[in-house]
This record gives structure tokens, C-alpha cells and sequence, in this order.
């Protein structure tokens, strides 16, 4: 090994994980990843930059999504560099800090964005500071006989915040939301008027586990139904995870309202970069 941009190998898994535990709620999926997922194609897109030390000061992903976390611009720079040998990511995301500088790094040579997601609050949850109730709403993992409705929502949900249709450019779509349920991944709330609220989850370390794919069919809105729910969901997961955490667009006035209410707080920002 030497300095600057390296993959990484087993000698060098707890320091990255060292690195990436001082901001555990920016670095949720990078420390997922290199805790949970062993398979090849995933190894080969995790990088590191060591400085002269030998210490780590980044770590970063590279494949369908590139995940940054960098000790300053110098770091961040090193990553651009390595990136012009991965060209086939269909978004970057990190840290706002990250994200910016990298952008501007590869923008000259790589394809133009769809989308770009300047602000994404990232918002964290103790359980001391949970709020609201769950009453009227059940909360539970989803019925492998739900899978259509979930799927529709969660169709709904995608094409809402990442204006695209997945079920019209993945054929697998509603097989991997099945495998997901089977998986207990994901979370219903259930009322009078049926399933009302659908949310999953994702990427987990000892610090906190990250929630995804939040949604409230529109129809059901402006009843309260979401605060219930979520609050539902979150209790439960906090018997299990000392932290939740979800990131979300700045300019949705309304699910920051919602996690706000529930007892979440804002603990940094993301950006993303949509391809």
C-alpha cells in the first residue's frame, strides 16, 4: 500500500471504519458496506485515501452510486481523480461537503445531471427525544400479501422525489420489493382506511440505522395518520438501534414538519447528484 487513492483491503478495515465512526449518521452506508457486504463487486468499488502517515482520511464507493466521505477538499480531489475510472453511477451522495467539490471536480468530463439535490437535511432520532403517539395507527412489518400495494407506493414515492417511474426501467421491481419483505425491510401503518403509511428500512451500524422510502398516499394526508405512524415504527426500532436517522429535500416543507413533530433533529446535510 501507499499513499493517496487505494482500494481497500482487510489490513485496512478498522481504521476506515475508525474514520467513518466519527461521523456515524454522514456514514451510515459506507460503514454498512464494508460491515455487512462481502460481495465482490462491492469490495471492488470501496476505496480509501491514506495521507503520508498511512492514516485513512476518506473512504469512498464506487458503483451504481458513488458514496463520499473525505477529510477535506485535498482528499475529495484525490477521489475525482479516481472516479474517471468509474463512469456508470446513476447518483452521487454524501455529505454536502463532499458532494460539491467532487461535483465540480468531474463535472467537465462526465455525463450532464438529471437532477441536482443541493440540500438534504440529514435529521437523527434518540429515543429520549421521541415524540407524538401512535394511537388509532398499527404499526408493523409488511404481509408478504401487501406486496402489490407497497409496491405501488413505493412506485409512487420514487417517482415523486426522483422523477422517474422505476417499475418502467427495472423489470425486478416488484420482485425486489417482495424480497424485501421477506426480509422484514419493510414498515406499514395500518388505520380505519387501511395501509397509510409505508416506509423501509436500510443501511444500519452500531450507531444509528438509516430509514427510507417514506410515504403517505396523498389521499390520506392532513389526518395526523403519518405523525401515528411514524412514531409507531420509530418506538419499536429504537428497542432494537440506539439511533435512527433519514435524510430528505430541503424544500419539503412538509416531511421535515412530520420528522420534526416525531422528535427528529437536524445533524448535518446532505447533497445528491442524479444521473
Amino acid at each position: 500500500m501507499k499513499p493517496g487513492v487505494q482500494r481497500l483491503v482487510p489490513a485496512y478495515e478498522a481504521a476506515a471504519l475508525a474514520f467513518l465512526a466519527l461521523s456515524p449518521y454522514d456514514n451510515v452506508f459506507l460503514t454498512w458496506l464494508i460491515e455487512r457486504e462481502r460481495s465482490s463487486a462491492t469490495r471492488a468499488g470501496l476505496h480509501v485515501y491514506l495521507d503520508a502517515d498511512m492514516r485513512v482520511r476518506g473512504v469512498a464507493f464506487f458503483g451504481r452510486q458513488v458514496v463520499l466521505a473525505a477529510d477535506g477538499e485535498r482528499v475529495v480531489d484525490a477521489f475525482a481523480d479516481a472516479g474517471s475510472a468509474f463512469r456508470f453511477e446513476r447518483m452521487i451522495v454524501g455529505p454536502r461537503s463532499c458532494v460539491e467539490p467532487y461535483w465540480r471536480r468531474v463535472r467537465p468530463w462526465h455525463a450532464p445531471a438529471r437532477i441536482v439535490r443541493e440540500s438534504q437535511p440529514l435529521l437523527a432520532l434518540q429515543r429520549g427525544a421521541l415524540r407524538a403517539n401512535s394511537d388509532g395507527v398499527i404499526t408493523r412489518t409488511a404481509r408478504a400479501d401487501e406486496w402489490k400495494t407497497i409496491a405501488k407506493n413505493s412506485a409512487e414515492m420514487i417517482e415523486h422525489e426522483l422523477e422517474y417511474d422505476p417499475r418502467s426501467v427495472s423489470g425486478d421491481f416488484g420482485a425486489n420489493v417482495r424480497a424485501m419483505i421477506a426480509r422484514g425491510l419493510w414498515w406499514v401503518g395500518e388505520s380505519d382506511a387501511g395501509l397509510c403509511f409505508f416506509c423501509n428500512v436500510g443501511p444500519s451500524s452500531r450507531q444509528t440505522l438509516q430509514l427510507q422510502g417514506i410515504w403517505t398516499p396523498p389521499e390520506l394526508r392532513g389526518r395526523g395518520l403519518a405523525s401515528k405512524a411514524l412514531h409507531g415504527i420509530c418506538a419499536q426500532l429504537l428497542d432494537v438501534h440506539p439511533t435512527l436517522s433519514l435524510y430528505v429535500n430541503a424544500f419539503n416543507a412538509n416531511a421535515l414538519a412530520l420528522y420534526e413533530r416525531v422528535g427528529f433533529a437536524r445533524c448535518g446535510e446532505f447533497a445528491t447528484i442524479l444521473f
